[in-house]
């Protein structure tokens, strides 16, 4: 299965603290696309993020792939002691599984906020111009009603 993982990081070497998770994600990493710098969302009193996002070919679950992420992020350091939205180590998100819409306790695919965050959005385009978010549709579509509301 295709899956698309945002990922995100606004402490120390934000650069190499994502290099390490896409190492860390091994074999499923079909491409990564160019990081950029974004200002916080959600928390604006903290440091800008280094935001891009990762492809992967995985046969693991969406339960699995998740618990995956999590594990990755907590290798890196990742706490959630902090404010919601506010500044850490590394970030992944399971933005994407397939075409395929999940809402289970502690799941929802695909993410919930993602049509409404160019920051997630504009990394999806560098790795597939054609995607789409089941349910909003294509990826190009709804970055350009976000720059143009």
């Amino acid at each position: 299965m295709r899956a698309y993982v945002g990922v995100g990081a606004n402490l120390g070497d934000r650069e190499a603290t994502i290099r390490k998770a896409v190492e860390l994600l091994g074999e499923d990493v079909v491409a990564v696309s160019r990081l950029r710098e974004t200002e916080p969302w959600g928390y604006a009193d903290q440091p800008p993020f280094l935001n891009g996002a990762i492809l992967v070919e995985t046969e693991r679950t969406p339960r699995a792939l998740l618990e995956r992420l999590l594990a990755v992020e907590r290798e890196l350091g990742r706490t959630r002691d902090g404010p919601r939205y506010g500044p850490r180590t590394i970030d992944l998100d399971l933005l994407l599984y397939g075409d395929r819409v999940v809402d289970e306790p502690g799941l929802a695919v695909p993410h919930p906020r993602l049509h409404e965050r160019a920051f997630a959005l504009e990394p999806l385009l560098d790795l597939d111009p054609d995607v789409a978010v089941p349910g909003r549709g294509r990826v190009a579509d709804l970055l350009a009603g976000l720059q143009s509301g």
